[in-house]
């Protein structure tokens, strides 16, 4: 069965034949139409939005490639949105590093074609946004839609690669157009070459770790010698432009030309398999079907990937709340699963809340499955807990916009204390008198503290956790002293084989915002002066506003002066209006993962001078460079119209 979204109880003849009259219909309104997908701006009923054209300035998105022009001619490159679809984050734990020798989980992100919240490369508006926080479960994330190529958004590739998942985008060829793109893209050995490379340029340029190829149309059979020619030049290709790349073939296919899902490894589809990294075996398969896989696969069995669709259509165990029915089956056979569309929990609502049951859903997964990635991997290691959406937001514990927002790059880690190790808070108070004090909050050993701390407070748990599925939360309570100040909060990570609680009531709460761990010997980073920096503004326009306003769009572009800014994680991008009088309080705009942002219309009041752009450095331990330490741009706002 192929991955669609389509839920129809109907055999795969009686689908197809049924639909493909649909698809053609569809398919000739599309030509009829100007292509305006992605949507830039919400429009009124009587005036459509203008055509997308990748060339002119706009809010950046990410977007797929649809012909096979547009991948030949390499005309993604020149976008203007190009730029801002780089990936930021390496993949942890060494971008050549291959998967671990062990049964792996793959998860394909099938999200109503994709490209919605996601596509905001800079955030988007929606607080309640799809994500997915879940990452020390996962081995590999695809980004699925059905257009012929799925670049992933780099919100998901910087998330991944942060928690050392890798990335795949995905070649799809399906229905009538698919046959049409098939036929050139087999034409000859030459044309089969060509696309495989433009396809592993993109990954490389891009940063992301391989593609899934599905191939959903029946080919001649004497297409197949250069099918296999396109896969097994992607494979070489991608291996030597990205190491520890990857290439997963989908179940199909088959080595025959016929379109046939075979459920399990097979003859029909192996010599696809022995030519790329893995299979994806469609979800229709049976309980005996991974383990004859893993008998075909022999060495390789963990390079079988069998398919499990959550929104459970004829998958084994029926999907959705028992997709962890299936995990369990493949466990036992020791084979990996790639799990298709867990954003149906999501997309169904399901209740309560989505955080809830996104937590209940991969807490089964995780309970079937295992634990099978462990942090931190690297030092220094820093979380701010951030599930990359929110109602409001904070940079260094400070609210700087009341605004709802989505952005998975800004995802953290979410950190949660497991049975073997312990985590204590170091609290350190100053008084009137300038006496410190520390106190840890523990649940733990309390003996091995004593001489370490001032006063040791035990901690007791709470029954009761609410929402918090699956966390343990501690309590404890400390009396002060009139006019004592909390001055620091540290984590305190250790072992113990003992414990003890206490009961108390609270007198004071605090709550970690975040988490950094480095070794004793490190130090924070030395921000660089401004004078370092090169900071321009590009794609200036000016626009009529009411009331005598204007109205700014301005792509802010910056750089290291000599040497590169990989130790930087990010960039908080503020504005300060300027008038004669005043300069005003700096206004929050955005935060960015690459070295551009894009300012779309902001409003500038006709008392305005001059505007003065702040990019905020940020590194990778949390630290941010001080705003008025910062690199700046300005730009007169005087009689530009």
């Amino acid at each position: 069965m192929p991955l669609l979204r389509l839920r129809a109880y109907l055999n795969r003849r009686t689908l197809k034949n049924l639909l493909r009259p649909i698809r053609k219909i569809f398919h000739m309104l599309a030509m009829s139409q100007p292509n305006s997908e992605p949507e830039l701006q919400s429009s009124s009923a009587s005036r459509p939005p203008p055509p997308f054209d990748p060339m002119e300035p706009s809010v950046p998105i990410s977007y797929p490639i649809k012909t096979l022009e547009d991948l030949e001619s390499q005309s993604y490159f020149n976008s203007f949105h190009y730029p801002f679809n780089k990936a930021s984050v390496a993949l942890q734990s060494g971008s050549s590093s291959s998967l671990p020798n062990r049964r792996r989980l793959l998860v394909c992100h099938d999200m109503k074609g994709g490209y919605g919240d996601d596509k905001w490369v800079q955030g988007g508006t929606n607080p309640e946004a799809y994500a997915i926080w879940h990452w020390y479960l996962i081995d590999v994330f695809v980004y699925f839609s059905h257009s012929l190529v799925a670049l992933p958004p780099p919100c998901w590739i910087n998330s991944a690669h942060r928690h050392g998942v890798k990335v795949l985008g995905t070649f799809m060829a399906e229905w009538d157009e698919g046959r049409v793109i098939c036929d050139r893209l087999l034409s000859t050995k030459e044309s089969a070459h060509l696309y495989a490379e433009r396809l592993a340029e993109l990954a490389d340029s891009l940063g992301f770790d391989g593609w899934l190829i599905n191939i959903e149309v029946k080919l001649d059979i004497e297409q197949i010698p250069i099918l296999k020619e396109f896969v097994s030049h992607l494979n070489e290709t991608m291996h030597s432009l990205v190491p520890g790349s990857l290439v997963i073939w989908y179940d199909s296919v088959t080595i025959h030309g016929d379109l046939r899902w075979q459920d399990q490894l097979n003859e029909k589809n192996k010599p696809f398999f022995d030519i790329c990294d893995g299979i994806f075996v469609n979800y229709t398969w049976k309980e005996n079907y991974p383990s004859l896989s893993a008998a075909i696969a022999g060495d390789r069995k963990f390079d079988v990937y069998m398919g499990i669709d959550v929104f459970g259509r004829s998958t084994y165990g029926g999907g959705q709340w028992n997709t962890n029915v299936a995990l369990d089956v493949l466990k036992k056979n020791d084979v990996s699963a790639a799990i298709f569309a867990p954003g149906w929990v999501y997309e169904t609502k399901q209740p309560p809340n989505f955080q809830s049951a996104q937590n209940h859903w991969w807490a089964l997964v995780e309970k079937s499955w295992g634990i099978l990635r462990n942090y931190p991997k690297l030092l220094p290691f820093y979380t701010n807990f951030d599930q990359g959406r929110g109602y409001h937001f904070s940079i260094d514990g400070t609210k700087v916009s009341d605004d709802p927002w989505c952005n998975i790059s800004c995802q953290g880690f979410q950190v949660r204390s497991e049975g073997d190790s312990q985590l204590g808070l170091s609290l350190h108070f100053s008084s009137t008198m300038n006496e410190s004090t520390s106190i840890l909050l523990t649940s733990g050993d309390f003996n091995q503290f004593s001489s370490k701390f001032s006063k040791v407070i035990p901690t007791h748990r709470l029954e009761k956790p609410g929402n918090s599925f699956g966390w343990v939360l501690q309590e404890g309570s400390i009396a002060l002293e009139s006019g004592d100040m909390l001055t620091e909060i540290h984590a305190v990570c250790y072992r113990s084989k003992h414990e003890s609680s206490a009961c108390s009531s609270v007198k004071y709460f605090a709550e970690l915002g975040h988490l950094t761990i480095r070794t004793s010997h490190e130090k924070k980073l030395d921000f660089l002066a401004s004078s370092s920096w090169l900071v321009d503004g590009q794609f200036i326009k000016w626009a009529s506003g009411s009331r005598g306003s204007k109205t700014l769009s301005i792509k802010i572009v910056w750089k290291l002066k000599h040497g590169t800014s990989t130790a930087f994680s990010n960039y908080n991008i503020y504005v300060k209006n300027v008038t004669k009088q005043v300069e005003e309080v700096a206004e929050y705009l955005g935060t960015a993962h690459v070295e551009a942002f894009y300012v779309s219309d902001l409003v500038v009041p006709s008392e305005t001078s001059s505007l003065k752009f702040i990019v905020q450095i940020c590194a990778a331990d949390g630290t941010c460079q001080n705003l008025d330490d910062s690199p700046t741009f300005t730009v007169d706002a005087e009689g530009p119209l």
